[in-house]
């Protein structure tokens, strides 16, 4: 791909970033190995606190908490990686800032990674981090009416999943989905002609990798739920209102746009924020370039008008 294509203020650090070598299984256990390494130290906002906690399978779940004590909205948040890598803690500087600003609580679960825990693992996890968050609301200060689910990359195709399945199962269901630059639909990594596009940061070499470590033997297949693969789904009525950000120049644009579409064409109210020459996730990668900070405000504000509903 064309650096040119990128936006300028995210252009060299575009260039220079790392070819992630998750695609082997050497590969993948090295970085996990390094990931918690390499992770910046986090300044916490004054009064806001990050705890691990453990849900009854004993999956853990970080807990970022802002000060104070009063009932309050909260964000169960996904952590991205392709499905094979990531941790919650790689978030900490987005999701106790996002905490203190919002004034929320915030979920961020350690749910199974692919390939040696493939679906429905992930999002069996991610349910169970939502069922925890009602069953403890109390003691959290949690108003349950006002829950967003949301999350970046592959966690953001993980929250929608979860939109879906909690939808289906009835019960309590989430006020709205927040999803960053969501990994929504495993046929694009089946699409050939996207190799050679090579996309800066996740290419579609790299999207084969995660889909078909996630889905096993499923992938490649009619028989992919849309749990796993959201854009499998046909009936989107009566989901929780979404916003999707994606930048134009990144490998999930596509299956983004036409995944706000869908939601859009069946009633949901979607917001679809399109940021030009962004490439995947660039504002994590970038946080103190201005267009990820507008990026970024555009994103939490609608979060907050959400969540106030």
């Amino acid at each position: 791909m064309d650096i040119n294509l990128v936006h300028p203020e995210l252009r060299k650090a575009t260039a220079s970033f790392p070819k992630l070598p998750v695609g082997s299984n050497f590969g993948r256990k090295l970085t996990r190995l390094l990931l918690p390494l390499l992770l910046p130290k986090t300044k916490l906002p004054q009064g806001t606190t990050i705890e691990w906690v453990k849900a009854a399978s004993g999956q853990k779940l970080r807990v970022y908490t802002p000060a104070g004590t009063k009932t309050r909205a909260a964000l169960l948040y996904i952590h991205g990686g392709g499905m094979m890598i990531g941790a919650p803690q790689m978030d900490d500087g987005l999701l106790s800032n996002l905490a203190a600003e919002l004034d929320i609580l915030i979920v961020s679960p350690e749910y199974r990674l692919a390939p040696e825990h493939p679906y429905p693992a992930p999002v069996d996890d991610c349910h169970e981090a939502w069922q925890w968050m009602l069953s403890n609301s109390s003691r959290l200060g949690i108003d349950t009416n006002r829950i967003a689910i949301g999350g970046e990359s592959a966690g953001g195709g993980l929250a929608a999943g979860l939109v879906l399945r909690i939808h289906d199962e009835g019960g309590q269901r989430p006020i709205a989905q927040w999803l960053l630059c969501p990994m929504l639909d495993d046929r694009t990594a089946q699409d050939r002609t996207l190799d050679g596009v090579d996309h800066y940061i996740w290419n579609n070499k790299l999207n084969l990798a995660g889909w078909s470590s996630y889905l096993g033997t499923k992938f490649g297949t009619d028989q992919v739920p849309s749990y796993a693969a959201p854009s499998r789904r046909s009936d989107f009525n009566g989901l929780p209102k979404a916003w999707i950000g994606v930048g134009d120049v990144e490998l999930f644009y596509q299956e983004d746009k036409k995944y706000a579409e869908k939601l859009s064409a069946a009633g949901v109210p979607c917001e679809l924020d399109v940021v030009a020459g962004g490439p995947h996730a660039f504002e994590g990668m970038v946080p103190d370039a201005q267009v990820s900070k507008d990026y970024m405000a555009r994103a939490k504000a609608w979060l907050s008008r959400a969540l106030a509903a």
